[in-house]
């Protein structure tokens, strides 16, 4: 903290040592300028030549305070919108505004009293020629006698993955706040993070504080809407500081340095917070649309997933021919029709019930839409494009009688198909799905084969096969699979009836069990896991591949893995569902635990790997793998700066170019 006078001198001092800083890395790293000679690019960044002094910037109960700050030379601002952060949080957004080598900031909200506000403008200020950035810079004023100059930084990082999260607001509460406020309330400071997740919260009055993240959706800057990521921390944070030194390069060209010089200067702390931010559960549930593309089928979809299926009653028809598919969530629906007069009625009027949220006050509650769903195709037009088929048909075969051919005397038949098959080798540890083209009314088992060995000598071998909860048309077979074997599959031709009256034609597929030989063995030891850990195998994109739950304690087994790079990563599944759940402001809990190894697995055919795996070896910011990381440099390609050029032209050079 410091008086007005102070906050003077310290904005001078300030001041002065950056110039100094910049001046001596100009003169060490840089020629102004590029000419027609081809010489260096201007690799000087712009500096401030003057400004409004912060004892005049602004008064309690003053609206339209403008902020002026001029540079050394022309200025642009990068995404000004998203980077420049005003804080105490501003309800009407600040007009900023750029010309020439001048950068001007107006509030328009009414300024507090007593008050420290902070313009934030993170990195968004480069030189307007060759995109020199100026680094971080923020200017402040308070409003009373006193200026509040601690921070807090950290980062943000996606519960559910580790991804850093960029455009968040973090702010503070005071530590006594109830956990309504943040719901209630506007965050009294705020900060938001860059591309790398980093935060930094500046003009901090000592005490301590509760520490919030909010993907503020509708810029109120409290939690208003329950689709809008949230994170916070379970204990507060008191700042605080200490004088600290740094060690910083000076260049004599792009690619040599000429020295080390010592920087002395304010460490503030913590400047190591890690908020997990996350979308909770249970999100706005509303119908998104529904459609009736083919005749025999309904389409209903959702925003969100329900516990439970809509109910649907047929105004001018009866649902009891109806069969629903569904996903786990209900929030795609699919209702088959197995009545040929209710398929071939063009329009279908119906009560729709199903749980949506109350857009007031975000509970779910029933609602029942009155529809009318018609055909993409019409009756008539189906029926006439039958009869041109047909007729086409009649023709070809007059033809074909007439050239003596009589192999088909019947018109083609619509067959049930069997859209699924099994690949051509499968692993000790795959099932096999059968996926129909429509549900079925009933499937003969015993012309259902599976057969072990080759052609001529092929025996039946036993397999269980069991359906797909809630996939009408889905089927899994299981069996004893033995590695290097040759299995064959067959169908009998109409073996399967489907709803819709058609029946399959004859399919039969071969398939081979690799070999053992042919996989890797993994092995992951957790010493610090919790019994109710998951751990998967990723690939390289961070898709999941495997996944198991742990033996023995603390082991996650992998058999059968195909060779080639793998990472992995564990959660805590304490709900037991089987998968990452997020968590719920208002009971204060938190997503369920993310960890990520930064260490590559290199999977090898016949070999096992055996890796032990401490969860907290590293902090969370260091370890989702980088070639996972989704969220890169904001920097776009051609916008190169002074000194990236200058390095460029070297290479160049060096390549005879």
């Amino acid at each position: 903290m410091s008086n007005r006078n102070s906050l003077l001198n310290t904005f001078k001092t300030l001041g002065g040592a950056a110039l100094c800083l910049w001046g001596l890395f100009a003169l060490g790293c840089a020629n102004p300028g590029s000419g027609p000679d081809g010489g260096p690019y201007d690799e000087t960044p712009p500096r401030v030549v003057s400004m409004t002094l912060p004892q005049q910037a602004g008064k309690a109960g003053k609206r339209g305070t403008k902020v002026s700050i001029r540079f050394s030379e022309a200025v642009k601002l990068d995404n000004a919108q998203e980077k420049v952060v005003v804080s105490p949080p501003q309800l009407e957004q600040p007009e900023i505004n750029v010309v020439g080598k001048t950068v001007t900031v107006q509030l328009l909200d009414t300024l507090q009293p007593a008050t420290t506000y902070t313009i934030d403008f993170s990195d968004a200020i480069t030189d307007a020629t060759e995109g020199n950035p100026m680094g971080h810079y923020t200017y402040l004023f308070s409003t009373g006698e006193v200026t509040d100059t601690m921070e807090v930084s950290g980062h943000v990082l996606s519960a559910e993955d580790l991804e850093p999260l960029k455009g968040v607001l973090v702010g503070l509460y005071p530590a006594d706040s109830p956990d309504s406020l943040f719901r209630t309330q506007p965050m009294k400071r705020v900060g938001r993070t860059d591309a790398g997740g980093h935060f930094s919260i500046k003009g901090v009055a000592p005490g301590e504080y509760r520490v919030v993240a909010l993907e503020d959706k509708d810029q109120d800057f409290k939690f208003s809407m329950k689709n809008e990521r949230i994170g916070w921390l379970k204990e507060a944070v008191k700042p605080s500081s200490f004088p600290d030194v740094r060690y910083d390069t000076c260049w004599r060209d792009t690619v040599r340095w000429d020295s080390i010089r010592t920087v002395h200067y304010t460490h503030y702390l913590p400047d190591d917070l890690v908020l997990l931010a996350f979308t909770e559960s249970g999100q706005p549930r509303h119908k998104l649309k529904e459609n009736r593309e083919n005749p025999d089928r309904l389409n209903f979809f959702f925003t969100a997933p329900s516990d439970s299926a809509p109910r649907l009653t047929g105004l001018n028809f009866d649902t009891s021919s109806l069969r629903l598919e569904h996903n786990e969530g209900y929030d795609t629906l699919t209702y088959w029709i197995g009545d040929t007069a209710v398929v071939n009625t063009d329009t279908l009027r119906l009560l729709f019930t199903y749980d949506e949220s109350d857009d007031s006050t975000g509970l779910r509650t029933l609602t029942t839409d009155t529809l009318e769903l018609l055909p993409r195709v019409s009756l008539e037009r189906r029926m006439k494009q039958q009869a041109q088929e047909h007729e086409k048909w009649l023709k070809g075969l007059e033809k074909r009688h007439k050239r003596g051919d009589y192999s088909e005397e019947t018109p083609p038949l619509t067959f049930l198909r069997l859209e699924s098959k099994a690949p051509a080798y499968i692993t000790p540890m795959n099932n096999i799905r059968l996926t129909f083209s429509e549900p079925l009314d009933g499937l003969e088992r015993a012309n259902l084969h599976l057969l072990l060995g080759p052609d001529t000598l092929q025996t039946e071998a036993p397999y269980e096969l069991t359906p797909v909860a809630g996939k009408l048309r889905t089927y899994e077979l299981r069996a004893e699979w033995r590695p290097e074997q040759q299995y064959t599959l067959r169908l009998d031709s109409a073996a399967a009836r489907g709803m819709l009256g058609h029946h399959n034609r004859a399919e039969e597929f071969t398939f081979k069990v690799s070999p053992t030989e042919q996989f890797g063995t993994v092995f992951i030891t957790i010493p610090d896991a919790e019994p109710c850990t998951i751990v998967e195998l990723l690939d390289n994109g961070g898709k999941t591949m495997r996944r198991e739950s742990l033996v023995s304690g603390n082991r996650a087994e992998f058999y059968y893995v195909e060779p080639g790079t793998y990472h992995y990563r564990c959660f805590f599944d304490r709900n037991g569902d089987g998968r990452w759940s997020s968590g719920v402001y208002d009971e204060q809990r938190m997503a369920e635990e993310v960890f990520y190894s930064p260490v590559k697995l290199d999977v090898k055919a016949n070999f096992d790997f055996d890796q032990t795996w401490t969860l907290h070896a590293l902090p969370l910011t260091q370890q989702k793998p980088s070639s996972m990381i989704k969220q890169k440099d904001e920097k776009k390609g051609g916008s190169l700066t002074g000194h990236e050029k200058n390095i460029r032209r070297m290479e160049e050079k060096k390549k005879g170019k």
